[in-house]
């Protein structure tokens, strides 16, 4: 005979009710986590920066380009910044490769943990913002490095030297500011001013250019990282993006549940009252059983019968 449950499983939710937020205990490794948080906060915060930077920088790229002449206290603030970029970033770079390096020391032993899953994921998440950042500065320094071969290029036209790109491309891969007034003769101060910012932005795109190569191999390195972790990135934001459907899809399921419940609920008591009232039909002492009794007995057992397929249908929907 089937157990009627429902007190003990009402005492066991009363018992829950009386569990705040605070009574659950999860194992975790408290520690190392609370210490790797802390570092992934860090490293946030050192991204965020380089961010800040690379917007400062463009200011200054376009305070310099619109001076009519340059301005040293202007290079000095960009060369600082670039500085300050070069610095954190390299700090970020060896972050996320301690931290790589330790997740691997994990998968070599077979290890595998939810601390595990949210390292790796934390540390693909920040290496991809580190690359979006370090893209968009490396973005930054060539358009600079454009803007200023083009405004070599006019100056070069008004003093009267015609030069092509490809022309102009190998007279900056000199480190030579002299190239440029070779065969110009500079009879007024204009022209001299002229030769002057030429010789200004010649300067400052060799500048550019060292930073560029310094940085190439750090951004490499970081792209091909995230690269390789595309896949997985993706597969997290595809079950996260699922996520809601299944908790809807779940929901429905258990409205309906409790729907079906209700309703068995409901045909249980009416196979109780079934039950009462065959009982009552029974003549008390009475050994011979009249027509009219054997009609209702067949009337009770047909109704009984038809509720028990209902009952039964609802347990297997649910």
């Amino acid at each position: 005979m089937t157990k009627d449950r429902l007190a003990a499983l009402q005492a066991a939710q009363s018992d829950d009710d009386d569990v705040g937020p605070d009574d659950v205990n999860v194992p975790v490794e408290g520690g190392f986590m609370d210490e790797f948080f802390s570092e992934v906060e860090e490293i946030r915060e050192m991204i965020d920066k380089i961010q800040a930077n690379v917007e400062e920088v463009k200011k200054k790229h376009s305070a310099i380009l619109s001076a009519p002449q340059s301005d040293e206290k202007t290079k000095h603030e960009l060369e600082d910044l670039m500085a300050d970029i070069k610095k954190t970033a390299n700090k970020v770079r060896g972050k996320l490769k301690h931290i790589e390096q330790n997740i691997e020391q994990e998968e070599h032993s077979n290890k595998s943990s939810a601390d595990l899953r949210i390292r790796k994921t934390q540390h693909s998440t920040l290496s991809r913002k580190f690359v979006e950042v370090m893209t968009e500065y490396n973005r930054t320094q060539t358009d600079y490095r454009d803007r200023c071969k083009n405004r070599i290029l006019r100056q070069l036209e008004i003093t009267g030297r015609a030069t092509t790109d490809d022309e102009l491309e190998a007279m900056l891969e000199q480190d030579n500011p002299a190239v440029f007034t070779q065969g110009i003769i500079m009879e007024t101060q204009q022209a001299k001013q002229t030769l002057a910012d030429i010789e200004a932005r010649h300067a400052d795109i060799i500048k550019l250019e060292t930073s560029i190569r310094e940085l190439h191999d750090m951004f490499m390195d970081m792209a091909m990282l995230v690269e390789s972790q595309g896949e997985m990135i993706d597969r997290i934001e595809y079950h996260v993006e699922h996520a809601v459907d299944y908790v809807q899809t779940a929901t429905q399921d258990t409205k309906k549940a409790l729907k079906y419940q209700s309703k068995a609920r409901r045909d249980s008591e009416a196979m109780k009252q079934i039950m009462q009232q065959f009982g009552a039909c029974i003549p008390p002492g009475n050994q011979h059983l009249s027509a009219e009794f054997i009609t209702n007995i067949r009337s009770y057992y047909l109704s009984l019968e038809f509720l028990l397929i209902r009952f039964k249908l609802y347990y297997i929907i649910i």
